[in-house]
């Protein structure tokens, strides 16, 4: 007989907002490219990553998302 799967993930109770759940994609994202061994512009990520977390927070303050 198997255990339960213990999970640190949020039950389906507990739903994110958009832009938490594009936050949490792109810090895992973030630490992949960074340990992949190729090439990657740290700063230009961050950037391209606040400029969509603008754009979702707005969108959620206006309830467009």
């Amino acid at each position: 007989m198997s255990e339960p799967e213990s999970s640190t993930a949020s039950s389906p109770t507990e739903s994110k907002t958009p832009s938490q759940e594009f936050a949490l994609f792109c810090e895992a994202e973030f630490e992949r490219r960074l340990n992949s061994g190729n090439d990657f512009d740290e700063q230009r990520y961050r950037r391209a990553m606040e400029l969509v977390m603008e754009k979702l927070r707005r969108l959620e303050d206006e309830g467009r998302v």
